[in-house]
């Protein structure tokens, strides 16, 4: 079920987010001219945004008009020549809209944060939403004012359709215009694999970070007896008897799967980042990924 956008983000979760900044750990080309973006006055001619005067800020920027009006002291933010583009992709497949909370709910919640962090820090901000393809997106946008948009269209994102993350990976990546710091939030359940299309990102130069996302069910299954299981994306059924030794196997192959996926992004230069649907997201974000993605 799509989130609610009051529900994305709390008032007092925004304030803090808006002291935080996304980390990149080398310089990157984005949508325009120039390497990074910064938010700090600069000698461009692209004006962005106003921010509080603070005690040291250069009175060169100082806003005037605004001062003899209001009586506010504002300075004045421009681009100057550093760029940083944030693409944040979300697997919505059938898959994530499951699990209680569903991970897709998580992984929209996310999104918004990050999202938040970059229009907030005046980065440009894009949001691919993946299937066996690219269904849909919101195009890199800059500037706080985008920041409704932006939870808008997260709140409507649905779980839905099978999973092809090689495909639509790769897909995003050849059409991109541009490099940048992309996040994938994904369960990363795809039978035909997800690495060549976390390699179709690089290879086009984009830092890659994955989330990696499960629900508390897949962690520790709660099951037993004789049941019939239905695969969420092919419809497929399957009778399956599940006992303690059918459940320490698969506790075995999940660890094997985790193991394998947090290897491969290890050995690839990729940030590899786990979390289960009931952490809290505040947590997360303020905690785990402080420092590595977040500063």
């Amino acid at each position: 079920m799509p989130a609610k956008r009051a529900e994305l983000l709390s008032a007092e979760f925004m304030a803090q987010l808006e002291r935080l900044s996304m980390l990149a750990r080398r310089p990157v080309r984005g949508w325009a001219a120039g390497q990074r973006r910064s938010r700090r006055a600069g000698h461009s001619v692209e004006f962005c945004d106003y921010r509080p005067y603070a005690a040291g800020d250069d009175l060169r920027y100082l806003d005037w008009n605004i001062l003899g009006r209001t009586d506010r002291m504002v300075v004045k933010l421009f681009v100057d020549d550093e760029e940083l583009c944030l693409h944040v992709l979300v697997d919505a497949s059938a898959s994530m809209d499951w699990g209680e909370p569903p991970k897709l709910q998580w992984a929209a919640r996310m999104a918004a944060a990050l999202g938040f962090i970059g229009l907030s820090s005046l980065e440009r901000v894009g949001v691919g939403v993946l299937r066996e393809r690219v269904t849909e997106g919101w195009r890199p946008a800059r500037g706080r004012g985008n920041i409704a948009r932006l939870l808008e269209f997260l709140a409507g994102i649905e779980g839905r359709g099978a999973t092809n993350l090689n495909e639509s990976l790769a897909q995003y990546a050849a059409t991109s215009r541009g490099s940048g710091l992309v996040v994938l939030v994904s369960d990363l359940l795809d039978a035909s694999g997800y690495e060549a299309g976390l390699r179709s990102l690089l290879e086009r130069h984009f830092e890659v970070h994955v989330i990696h996302v499960l629900s508390p069910q897949e962690i520790e299954p709660q099951l037993a007896g004789d049941l019939r299981l239905i695969d969420r994306e092919t419809g497929e059924a399957r009778l399956l008897r599940v006992g303690e030794q059918t459940l320490r196997g698969y506790r075995e192959r999940l660890q094997r799967f985790l193991d394998r996926a947090e290897a491969f992004c290890r050995d690839s230069a990729i940030g590899y980042h786990r979390a289960t649907s009931n952490a809290p997201l505040e947590r997360t974000v303020l905690g785990s990924l402080r420092g590595r993605l977040i500063a």
